[in-house]
């Protein structure tokens, strides 16, 4: 398992866990709790909702850090490109 560049054996260490508790949350075989949720999210440095709404083997992690890392000027910077590049890519 990997999110964000990070394994499983060092997400495991910054939640103070075993590594094998990391996979079975990992794969649905312990309960997410909102707190487990919240622990996740703060290790990996992100949010509980990207945790929910998307599969991080889905997920650009370049795209990602570029945005976490970003300013509020600079995130409309990029929405802004990322939105003139889909439509100039459906207009083609």
């Amino acid at each position: 398992m990997r999110f964000r560049k990070i394994k499983g054996a060092e997400l495991a260490e910054a939640l103070g866990i075993t590594a094998g508790m990391v996979s079975d949350l990992a794969n649905s075989k312990r309960a997410l709790s909102a707190k487990w949720l919240r622990r996740l999210a703060d290790a990996l440095h992100t949010t509980p909702g990207l945790l929910l709404d998307h599969d991080p083997q889905d997920l650009d992690s370049d795209i990602i850090e570029m945005w976490v890392n970003a300013s509020a000027a600079q995130r409309r910077q990029l929405k802004d490109v990322a939105q003139a590049l889909v439509r100039t890519g459906t207009e083609g």
